[in-house]
């Protein structure tokens, strides 16, 4: 009898569609200086729904001139979990935890409870300092696991835009 080697049969590595930017989730308005962006969180099961918009880790960044009034439409659309949104300074290693907002009002309402699903809250505030910030959970330990996104504030540009960037520390 003679036995042959078998072969298991090849495993199929599962992939992962990458998250989109949607334009219709920005709004200018370049009369009255006013960038309006709708910040979904938990929008998709990314990251255990630990995602703003789908995107985790920095991948996703909005630009704003210097100067612009910000209004950032906050809803959870996560069925399990509550969740928040603040704009913090770029900071490395990442808080646990709520911190002192970057700008006046840019944080939405129980900031470390979060918000239940489909609560809605409105973030507006004046970009009045150029640099890097991020879009933060607030929720104790949810921000540090993965859910932020980049905003960043810049003198040169006149239009406010989304762009998906590359994953990883702040």
């Amino acid at each position: 009898m003679v036995v042959l080697p078998s072969t298991a049969p090849a495993q199929t590595e599962r992939t992962v569609a990458a998250p989109v930017v949607d334009s219709s989730w920005l709004r200018a308005d370049t009369v009255a200086k006013t960038a309006t962006f709708q910040l979904v969180a938990g929008l998709t099961g990314l990251n255990g729904a630990l995602n703003f918009n789908g995107f985790r880790d920095g991948e996703l960044t909005l630009t704003v001139p210097l100067g612009w009034t910000v209004v950032m439409l906050f809803r959870n659309h996560d069925g399990m979990l509550p969740h928040s949104a603040e704009v913090i300074p770029d900071t490395h290693p990442l808080p646990t935890g709520p911190v002192a907002p970057a700008f006046a009002r840019a944080f939405t309402l129980r900031l470390e409870q979060g918000l239940a699903s489909e609560q809605t809250d409105d973030l507006r505030f004046i970009a009045d300092k150029g640099g890097s910030y991020l879009i933060f959970c607030g929720v104790p330990v949810y921000g540090a696991a993965g859910m932020w996104v980049r905003l960043a504030v810049s003198g040169s540009v006149a239009r406010p835009s989304l762009a998906a960037t590359p994953a990883g520390k702040p």
